[in-house]
């Protein structure tokens, strides 16, 4: 049967964007892609999750940024292996200093292309960051990746990650991988994560 990747993108992003058309080229004919709009609400978006991995059931998670922070939090209870590209592992931060009205970066399904930042929202992503390793076990460690851009500029988390898996990759880019870094770094790692928990 063909392999199923679920795709979780950034928090500006959606389904549409280059990284998850970047793995579908990589994989094609060789697994499924997966990529859906994450609704911006953390705990509808892990819902959303959680609901995606018992009816699709896929092989392999592969996240970037704010995807990473809500699949660790999947993956940790239910001990499918995921790729973690450039974990945010603080999204009240990263919110904090965006607080006000922004469009996503990308295409969604239902055409809303506006979301707010907001103290509720905030406060929201402050709960479940608080209670995000609650569920990680040591025989999960080496099941969960981290991939790291070398000139990422927006988080900053390998140490805090290091503290919970053993599996730690670099990759010559920034915080969002292009479309090549996607082909060269990210698929060839998930392929081989993938091939490795067989």
């Amino acid at each position: 049967m063909t392999k199923r990747i679920l795709f979780l993108h950034g928090f500006f992003a959606s389904g549409d964007c280059a990284p998850a058309r970047a793995l579908q080229q990589y994989f094609d004919g060789k697994a499924t892609i997966l990529a859906p709009d994450l609704p911006a609400h953390p705990k509808q978006a892990i819902e959303l999750i959680d609901r995606i991995c018992r009816t699709e059931q896929p092989d392999l998670l592969v996240g970037n940024s704010n995807g990473s922070f809500l699949a660790q939090i999947v993956v940790s209870e239910n001990g499918l292996p995921a790729l973690l590209g450039n974990p945010h592992l603080e999204m009240t931060s990263f919110l904090s200093e965006r607080i006000g009205s922004h469009e996503y970066k990308t295409p969604r399904a239902d055409g809303r292309q506006q979301l707010t930042i907001d103290q509720a929202l905030i406060d929201e992503f402050a709960e479940v960051q608080l209670h995000q390793w609650d569920h990680c076990r040591p025989e999960y460690r080496d099941r969960v990746w981290g991939l790291f851009g070398e000139h990422d500029t927006v988080a900053h988390y390998e140490p805090l990650f290091r503290q919970h898996y053993t599996q730690i990759y670099h990759f010559p880019g920034g915080h969002t991988p292009t479309d090549e870094e996607v082909r060269t770094y990210y698929a060839p790692l998930a392929e081989r994560l993938l091939a490795d928990m067989q």
